[in-house]
């Protein structure tokens, strides 16, 4: 089990991690939240009808990350369209991600904090043992998905992993590269996914 997540009987997952494995995961996490920004403050309406329909940015993000975690829903998947194509194309996204983003940023934010508080409760279970096993519910295991791609996303932003063959040069770099710790968590992560994204399927 230790890196790799692995079926419970009757559904969810469980993985072995050690002391520092816990603290990366969480300190990505917390840093994934802060990117994303707060939920809504004490302005808030308090009409769960009037905050559905309640309005978001219909700009983009100018973070690299958060492009990536918010991308643009209308693109071009053939090249570079014409000028009146082009403004038309934007003017959708610009529509949609107005009424999308804020759920798609609170729903990023609820699993982050899933993600943070189980670990959390973990490490307040077994102090001091240098590591635990993590067990997840189904549910649970859902929203641990949706983060670590959503770290996963932000640290190849960072990296600017944009294809395969950009993952196959980051294996080769030297030790002292200082993007080296951010490659190797990337790599770990996409593991931890990859395993999870497997106890998942029927």
């Amino acid at each position: 089990m230790p890196g790799q997540f692995e079926p419970l009987p009757g559904g969810g997952a469980a993985v072995a991690l050690d002391d520092v494995e816990i603290s990366i995961i969480r300190s990505l996490a917390v840093q994934l939240l802060e990117l994303i920004g707060p939920g809504p403050g004490e302005d808030a309406s308090g009409d769960p009808l009037a905050d559905l329909f309640a309005e978001g940015p219909s700009e983009p993000p100018s973070d690299p990350v958060l492009k990536r975690l918010f991308p643009d829903a209308y693109t071009d998947p053939g090249g570079t369209p014409e000028a009146a194509e082009a403004e038309e194309r934007r003017a959708h996204s610009a529509e949609f991600r107005r009424f999308t983003e804020n759920d798609l940023r609170a729903g990023k934010r609820e699993n982050a904090l899933a993600v943070v508080r189980s670990l959390d409760a973990l490490a307040s279970a077994s102090p001091g043992e240098g590591g635990a096993v993590l067990k997840l519910a189904p549910d649970e295991s859902r929203q641990w998905l949706g983060t670590l791609n959503d770290l996963r996303l932000a640290l190849g932003s960072r990296l600017d992993i944009a294809a395969e063959d950009d993952t196959d040069l980051l294996y080769r770099l030297p030790d002292q590269d200082p993007r080296k710790p951010m490659v190797m968590a990337y790599l770990w992560l996409g593991g931890l996914q990859e395993t999870l994204v497997s106890t998942l399927m029927p």
